[in-house]
């Protein structure tokens, strides 16, 4: 099956000493085309960016032609962690975690546990997402697809470079609402 319609995931920027609620924008594609724009927020360092991606998908229009959700990174907010079975299985819709780069999973481990608030569970969540896997020049994690199946989709969907155009255009668009300007850094 051609994946074309999907929605890219991103959160948008805050300050390190920012407590509170973060926007996140999913952009929708049909194809190369831009078809709408969903926000919403999350909390910072907390455990509803799962059930806000499920609500924010599942009430949009888009939803009935949905085949794919993306999300830049497997965590919004600083350590708000997606749990991408649970996604993928409420929306019925493959699952696709896209990260420029291979993330220090010590690091992020070390802070989880010693420093975040129900980090066991979070790393745990993290941990079942399955190893970041090198595909197309990004780090990938994935629930209902084949690494060639996500290969196909960042092939596709990777126009203006390595990051996929609705996970850019996501972070562009969070980056403009929360700061007045997008950067250009995705």
């Amino acid at each position: 099956m051609a994946i074309s319609h999907v929605i890219g995931f991103d959160d948008a920027p805050f300050a390190r000493s920012h407590r509170g609620n973060v926007r996140i924008v999913g952009t929708v594609y049909a194809g190369e085309r831009l078809e709408g724009v969903l926000s919403g927020f999350v909390r910072r360092d907390g455990r509803n960016a799962t059930s806000e991606l499920i609500r924010l998908v599942s009430a949009s229009r888009f939803y009935e032609h949905l085949q794919l959700v993306m999300t830049q990174g497997i965590a919004f907010a600083g350590f708000n962690v997606i749990d991408i079975h649970a996604l993928h299985e409420a929306l019925r819709v493959p699952v696709l975690v896209v990260a420029r780069r291979r993330p220090d999973l010590s690091a992020i481990h070390e802070a989880l546990v010693y420093k975040v608030r129900g980090g066991a569970r979070k790393w745990r969540l993290i941990e079942a997402a399955g190893l970041m896997e090198h595909v197309a020049g990004v780090y990938i994690q994935r629930a209902g697809l084949t690494r060639a199946e996500a290969a196909e989709v960042l092939g596709r969907f990777a126009i203006n470079g390595r990051m996929p155009e609705p996970l850019r255009t996501a972070h562009l668009v969070a980056g403009g609402i929360e700061t007045g300007e997008s950067r250009h850094r995705v």
